[in-house]
């Protein structure tokens, strides 16, 4: 009897048991892993975890290729495809309808915003009012909120990057702390949203001058030029130079830079990059992150990446050898995680915030159909035909962005015009223009006639008071953006596939190809450590 009653209570045990991922069985009191970290790299196609990779490390891209689980095909489900949405969708699985982000730029009681501007709060770190931020635009929680949620706030969450927004959104509403570069000073900084004063840890980083130093050598690529395969010819008309001016040419003179323009400059290399995780291991040693039972999140951003790709375009040896370089900082990075907070006690993913087109000129050489489109001169003929249409003088557009019309509703109360009558006009006259492929009333877009993947995506990245009414697609090949460089913000798969990898705690080595979502990341986070979705999470766990 003694016996099977034994037998029975493990077999009781074993079905009581979760299957973790790995396919180890856990027993019923859960677990989390000490630490999340979230790597955004800022305009990263998701072919470029392939195209560069015969020079990979093993550490850095590869590793994440062959430890992790690599979702292949992911994509953004709204439009515009930019930065701060990008951010805010990954750490809220949300979309702009529901989280307010609408955009970089946006417009916000009838004038136009800066996503995290707040002149309410004042500059933590230096005097530059562009230190005035917070996320105070932000309508929902992120993936840290509901941590410290479930912890009773014990769990610490601190964002980290180059831009403002890259740092402020994916921290959230009541993060330990958000940080960011400023170009004045070279140091990192905050505002009084999060603290009145800088952390001892971070005056102490700022001491050491780390951005001085990076600029303080020539950027020289890490191969002889002839090797880089993988892109055009150097200094070629497919690329702008760091500053109007200057000559898109590596090695570049960073010193004589520096001297010229300042701290900024460093954005605009991949020494970007190698501050940003120099600033994240700073973070994790002077906030305590992954020391304890309670987990803590740490928000990477690497913005280099999108400011070069912006520069140069996606098929420049300056592109191919920031990725490079990306490797090998990802690499050290992985490296310092394993010694400091244990492999295998913390759960990383890396994804990016949008892709990016190939240049526009580029494709135009290879006889694919490409351009330029300027939404200054669009706005420019709307008012031009508007004004004919309505006998008016008023300028009844104030600006077109993002991909879509803004209109001065107040004068269009204040004359007494048919608003409904005046964006069916503005729809006639975009469709006139042989570079557009669909343009709609918002309001209508659900019976409008646009293919359901592209009605999906408008859809998801309406928010009524901040976008624009009218929406403008672009034929694939074209964006708004000059002939040097490139761009993104279209719903096309080279600004809406992106690379999402995850690796460490709890994470089996495998891939999929069937289609996931940038919102499903932060469902997915949320599942694993067994706390709740973000409050505007629309997204699913992946596993």
């Amino acid at each position: 009897m003694k016996k099977t009653t034994t037998v029975l209570a493990a077999l009781f045990l074993s079905c009581c048991g979760i299957q973790a991922q790995g396919g180890k069985s856990a027993s019923m009191t859960f677990q989390r892993p000490r630490l999340v970290v979230g790597i955004v790299i800022d305009q990263m196609r998701w072919d470029y975890l392939y195209r560069y990779q015969q020079r990979y490390t093993e550490g850095g891209f590869k590793r994440l290729l062959t430890e992790g689980y690599s979702c292949e095909n992911t994509r953004l489900p709204y439009i515009p495809s930019v930065t701060a949405i990008g951010h805010t969708c990954i750490y809220t699985g949300s979309v702009p309808t529901i989280h307010g982000i609408a955009g970089n730029n946006f417009y916000k009681d009838g004038k136009k915003v800066y996503c995290t501007d707040d002149p309410s709060v004042r500059p933590v770190g230096t005097t530059a009012k562009s230190a005035q931020m917070s996320p105070c635009k932000l309508w929902v929680t992120t993936i840290g909120d509901e941590m410290k949620l479930a912890t009773n706030g014990r769990s610490r969450v601190v964002g980290v990057s180059l831009k403002d927004r890259a740092s402020i959104l994916p921290a959230g509403q009541n993060p330990d702390g958000a940080f960011w570069f400023d170009d004045q000073t070279g140091n990192f900084v905050t505002s009084s949203y999060y603290m009145d004063k800088l952390p001892e840890w971070v005056v102490n980083f700022n001491k050491e001058k780390h951005a001085a130093k990076y600029l303080s050598s020539r950027w020289q690529t890490l191969y002889p030029e002839d090797s880089y395969t993988e892109s055009t010819a150097d200094a070629t008309d497919y690329e702008d130079g760091i500053k109007p001016g200057e000559k898109a040419l590596l090695p570049l003179d960073l010193p004589a830079l520096y001297k010229k323009y300042g701290y900024e400059t460093i954005r605009r290399t991949p020494f970007g990059n190698s501050l940003t995780f120099d600033m994240a291991r700073a973070a994790i040693k002077g906030e305590h992150l992954g020391e304890d039972n309670e987990t803590d999140l740490l928000a990477v951003s690497c913005s280099s990446t999108d400011y070069i790709g912006h520069q140069v375009g996606t098929n420049a040896i300056e592109t191919e050898d920031t990725y490079l370089r990306l490797d090998r900082d990802l690499a050290s990075f992985l490296n310092y995680l394993d010694k400091n907070v244990g492999k295998g006690t913390y759960l990383l993913f890396l994804t990016a915030d949008h892709g990016a087109m190939n240049n526009a000129r580029f494709l135009q050489d290879r006889r694919i159909p490409a351009g330029s489109w300027n939404g200054d001169e669009a706005a420019d003929s709307l008012n031009k035909r508007l004004s004919e249409a309505f006998a008016t003088d008023a300028k009844l557009v104030r600006e077109v962005m993002n991909y879509q019309v803004f209109f001065d509703t107040d004068k269009i109360r204040e004359l007494h015009l048919d608003y409904s009558s005046i964006k069916q006009c503005a729809v006639e006259a975009l469709l006139s223009d042989s570079r557009i492929l669909y343009a709609c009333d918002m309001e209508k877009t659900a019976v409008s006639p646009l293919p359901d993947d592209v009605k999906r995506r408008t859809i998801n990245g309406y928010c009524h008071g901040r976008s624009g009414d009218v929406q403008i697609v672009l034929k694939s090949g074209f964006y708004a953006h000059g002939m040097k460089g490139t761009d993104h913000g279209t719903w096309s798969p080279y600004d809406t596939h992106i690379p999402l990898l995850f690796m460490g705690w709890n994470i089996s080595h495998g891939s999929t190809t069937r289609e996931t979502e940038m919102t499903d990341i932060a469902a997915t986070v949320a599942a694993l450590l067994h706390v709740q979705a973000p409050n505007g999470c629309v997204g699913k766990p992946i596993f």
